[in-house]
């Protein structure tokens, strides 16, 4: 009776454990997340369903050729007395597992076709946005609409130099996320401006590199608002992790809201392309523009990286002719790591950051560059 009670006890114990054990990694699990998500799309949905259909479909042919194994080995064990069979081949039995998984992969063909079809068909869209990387930010252009725009990482940089703490988002909040709407078929027409980059957002099941000189496409139709957050997903050099994707699903009356705002928004800054700043005025705004889109490769106090990125203090460019300095941040210089900033800074942006690198850092210069300037160099006035 006594061994009965303790035998009962230990059980009893075990089984509390295995349930905590359970309860344990379940939470790992749902912490972890390492399965995919069903996403937010149709397209994500049936990716998201085919996944499951196909790893149920492994974990039975795992079940049955694991079983078969095992049991065979319990079974036909020589401590059993079992001789074994003295046979060298069967042809029955080869044309069976040849057959058996010919068979399992035409049936898992067929729905991953139908699926990989409806992936491909960017045909009858709604809405066309061409998506261009950059190192290291997204530039979108909403097609037909006269809309584009520039998406920069806007994560503080004391939170990435480890001054500050770390936000929700870190290192997936822009400054300008892409805005579209919802129930309506959008192209995303995907290709880069210097090197290889891949414009990967999972809610959308959305994966396209964007290479130079070709355009990929992919489609999405977004069934619920919100905010969906994807990454750049190919090694793009230094700051590849830098260039988060955030894209805001909205009514298609907030859309058009958006728009309206974004063309408004051009044209007061067509505006200002005439307008005369004062020094203060560029050299703040400039600041800002540099930690932005400078500072990464040039550094913060602009000594830049020796043998990698040439310092801006006292180096020939900021310290010498104004017009050559304008030219290099606008033409970029062939051959190097410095890119052209004349597409992806407006005029106003362009006159401030030559302002700010010609006067920090003890260049003390004290000359200034307008938006005007910036627009007729680039007509080669």
């Amino acid at each position: 009776m006594l061994k009965t009670a303790r035998r009962l006890s230990a059980w009893m114990l075990g089984f509390t454990c295995l349930l905590a054990a359970n309860s344990a990694l379940a939470e790992e699990a749902e912490r972890w997340k390492f399965n995919m998500t069903p996403g937010v799309t149709p397209v994500s949905q049936d990716v998201y369903g085919l996944h499951m259909q196909m790893f149920w479909w492994c974990v039975g042919i795992g079940v049955v050729v694991f079983g078969v194994m095992f049991v065979s080995m319990f079974l036909h064990r020589k401590s059993r007395g079992v001789k074994p069979a003295n046979f060298h081949e069967s042809t029955w039995l080869e044309l069976l597992w040849t057959a058996i998984p010919f068979v399992i992969l035409i049936l898992m063909g067929i729905p991953a076709s139908k699926s990989l079809i409806n992936l491909y068909d960017t045909e009858k869209s709604d809405i066309d946005v061409l998506i261009t990387g950059y190192q290291w930010r997204w530039k979108y252009e909403i097609l037909g609409e006269d809309v584009s725009f520039f998406s920069n990482l806007a994560t503080p940089r004391d939170q990435i130099d480890g001054h500050a703490e770390k936000s929700a988002n870190y290192l997936l909040e822009v400054d300008e996320p892409l805005v579209l709407p919802v129930g309506k078929k959008i192209r995303f027409l995907v290709t880069a401006n210097d090197v290889i980059h891949n414009w990967w957002v999972p809610a959308f099941a959305v994966k396209r590199d964007a290479i130079p000189g070709f355009i990929n496409d992919s489609w999405t139709i977004i069934d619920e608002p919100g905010t969906y957050r994807g990454q750049c997903a190919e090694l793009c050099g230094k700051d590849h992790g830098f260039m988060p994707i955030v894209v805001e699903a909205k009514t298609q009356a907030d859309y058009r809201a958006w728009l309206d705002e974004k063309k408004a928004t051009a044209a007061a800054l067509a505006e200002l392309t005439e307008k005369t700043f004062t020094f203060d005025e560029l050299y703040s705004k400039g600041e800002e523009i540099y930690n932005r889109s400078c500072a990464s490769c040039h550094q913060a106090e602009g000594q830049g990286l020796p043998g990698v990125f040439p310092a801006l203090k006292g180096s020939p460019v900021a310290v010498g002719p104004i017009d050559h300095h304008i030219d290099v941040v606008v033409n970029g210089v062939a051959g190097t790591a410095m890119q052209a900033f004349g597409e992806q800074l407006s005029e106003v942006d362009i006159a401030a950051v030559v302002t700010y690198e010609r006067s920090a850092w003890g260049n003390n210069m004290g000359d200034l560059a307008q938006p005007l300037d910036i627009y007729n160099h680039k007509q080669g006035k």
